[in-house]
């Protein structure tokens, strides 16, 4: 059951009836069920991360760390046992550089323990620590975006703000809020006219089954369009901006996020159009340059390209799409070079993709 509240709204949480379960919401299933899934053991999280149960970076890096937490109440040597799940979730989902962000945050914060209870107890804290600051995050990057919708409703005079978006960059793939939708849904809270151009965003169609059920849920007008439509949009001046989010992020303003995202890039440039990137400072991996050569990307089975997820006659089911001899590539994720971002949206403000960018909003990673 959905909360009625937004801000109540959680997609990762400690069990209620027992501290020994991590439930999360199985994405795969939605927008035609929603169902809650336990995570009872520390490998349940290693699925759940490169099975897809759940997307998004922040929200991948919070279930890495619940997962240690998992892992710290197993029987035996509770080091070893949060080692060994350490080293297979960093291998779970390659590009999100939260990933293993949020891995040696808690495994830092264990080098203070002094006995198995208090690593039980600090692994715990820590993933709540890790949940409470991506709530606060997303709320700041909304705040600053809601800046820019703000200004373009007032050049408009009022009228409706078009964003596009690609993938699922909202509540879903964070703990709450999201990151591009986050100043969506704040200047709808204010009462600005905005409507939203949902990419399905294939083969997962993160899109069309979780970002539009989810703007629907939160009563967003939005309309569902195929990933080569954007272009067509921009051309006829129908999109005002394109808001994004990332999985990764080098410190010089390389995006990596899901494939097809340098295509909106390269469509936004070439019509004069606005292409922003919500960012949170989670996902910035410092030490970084050249997102074309240095970022991971990962390759998946090519059942998601040849297999179709949805309802016939009332039942859910896969349905094969193509042919049985047809080789498939399966590339998740593609990089948009920095001189096509038009700025970065921050947790702590907005800037442009460079280093001196990033740098002048986080001054503190100059030596990294």
């Amino acid at each position: 059951m959905l909360p009625e509240n937004a801000e109540d709204f959680r997609t990762i949480w400690l069990s209620p009836d027992d501290a020994s379960v991590v439930q999360i919401i199985d994405q795969r299933l939605l927008p035609h069920e929603y169902r809650i899934h336990d995570l009872r053991h520390w490998q349940d999280g290693v699925v759940a991360i490169s099975e897809m149960y759940v997307r998004g970076a922040p929200l991948i890096g919070a279930t890495a760390a619940w997962s240690l937490y998992l892992a710290s109440l197993g029987n035996g040597d509770v080091a070893k046992g949060i080692e060994t799940a350490a080293e297979a979730l960093v291998k779970s989902r390659p590009t999100a550089v939260n990933l293993v962000w949020a891995v040696n945050r808690v495994l830092e914060r264990l080098k203070t323990a002094n006995s198995a209870e208090e690593m039980i107890a600090l692994t715990r804290e820590e993933a709540e620590n890790i949940c409470d600051e991506d709530i606060e995050i997303s709320r700041g990057i909304g705040n600053h975006g809601l800046k820019l919708i703000e200004a373009i409703s007032e050049k408009k005079n009022g009228d409706t703000v078009n964003v596009l978006t690609h993938c699922n960059a909202g509540s879903l793939a964070t703990i709450n809020w999201g990151t591009a939708t986050a100043p969506i849904y704040f200047a709808q809270q204010k009462g600005i006219k905005v409507h939203v151009w949902v990419d399905e965003t294939r083969p997962r169609n993160q899109g069309s089954q979780l970002t539009a059920w989810e703007l629907a849920a939160n009563k967003v007008p939005h309309t569902l369009i195929v990933d080569n439509a954007g272009g067509h949009l921009m051309q006829h001046e129908m999109v005002d901006m394109v808001i994004t989010g990332t999985d990764r992020t080098t410190r010089c303003g390389d995006v990596a996020n899901k494939i097809g995202t340098y295509l909106k890039a390269l469509a936004a440039h070439d019509n004069d159009i606005p292409f922003y990137v919500a960012l949170p400072s989670t996902t910035i991996d410092w030490n970084s340059r050249d997102g074309v050569a240095e970022i991971p990307i990962e390759e998946r089975d090519p059942d998601e390209v040849t297999n179709i997820y949805g309802v016939s006659n009332g039942e859910t089911t896969h349905v094969r799409t193509i042919g049985s001899d047809t080789p498939v590539s399966n590339y998740a994720f593609d990089v948009t070079p920095a001189r096509l971002v038009t700025g970065l949206i921050t947790e702590r403000g907005l800037c442009a993709a460079s280093e001196d960018g990033l740098l002048g909003l986080f001054p503190e990673m100059k030596s990294s």
